[in-house]
């Protein structure tokens, strides 16, 4: 038996109750990452407990996947994906562009998913076959617009500090060609290429709790998610999503251009 939508606005809800007394509050943060800034915070870590013992009580058999609190039963048919709070960074800074992401996946594909950010009021989830929208402006089906060119494309990407080298090369490359770009968006920037408002988000070295509840929106609203390689996006690595089959190729084909190619350095 697969969770509903009821269930998902729990484990939401449970989370939210988690995070939201704490941001904006000076929250305290631990650093992760010996030599570098990896964050985490109370939240984080109480928002991931919250969901997992909602989980763990109504699926007892299905495995779960999370950020703060370690994994079990990977193996299993159906697994749970927990990022609770994807945008840390974000999050001690008092911008409201982090998420909660819910993914679960069946068989190791995303099918399910929610993205949910409590201080704005908005909730996305994809039920299995329509990503859904719920907010201020009331709830509604969600679909990604129509772009087939990346000269009218927006594109978004958390930072562009987060690449080097070869991977930084070919993401200059793709950016050179597209009308607008932006930056620091986090999750919310895959919510919004779901919503149609942006046509195509770049990232590089996500795990799979940054992106397991991501992909169900952006597929069921009519896009593209996959790594850089153009296979599956579930276990993370440089992903690319897109608004339509077309920009998808297009953009797919700029990334994995060797930089040594002529081609690739007369794009940069």
């Amino acid at each position: 038996m697969l969770p509903d939508r009821t269930f998902f606005d729990r484990l939401a809800d449970a989370a939210k109750a988690e995070t939201m007394p704490r941001f904006r509050t000076g929250t305290s943060v631990v650093n992760k990452l010996e030599g570098g800034f990896d964050p985490v915070t109370e939240a984080d870590r109480s928002a991931e407990a919250a969901i997992r013992t909602l989980i763990e009580s109504a699926f007892p058999g299905h495995g779960i996947l999370g950020e703060e609190h370690g994994n079990v039963g990977l193996d299993r048919e159906h697994v749970w994906v927990i990022d609770p709070i994807d945008g840390t960074r974000a999050f001690i800074s008092g911008l409201p562009v982090w998420g909660t992401l819910i993914g679960l996946y069946r068989n190791g594909k995303a099918v399910m998913g929610l993205m949910d950010q409590p201080f704005t009021g908005e909730r996305y989830f994809a039920d299995g076959e329509k990503a859904i929208y719920r907010g201020p402006g009331g709830e509604k089906v969600l679909s990604t617009r129509a772009c087939d060119a990346l000269s009218d494309a927006v594109l978004f990407t958390t930072s562009p500090h987060l690449y080097t080298g070869d991977l930084k090369e070919r993401f200059e490359a793709l950016q050179s060609k597209v009308r607008l770009f932006r930056y620091g968006c986090d999750c919310y920037a895959f919510a919004l290429l779901a919503s149609g408002h942006v046509d195509l988000v770049i990232e590089c070295g996500l795990k799979p709790y940054d992106v397991g509840g991501l992909i169900p929106l952006i597929e069921q609203a009519g896009g593209v998610v996959t790594n850089w390689q153009g296979g599956p996006a579930e276990m993370g690595g440089e992903i690319i999503a897109a608004g339509s089959r077309e920009l998808h190729a297009q953009a797919l084909e700029i990334l994995q251009r060797s930089p040594s190619d002529p081609d690739a350095r007369r794009s940069l």
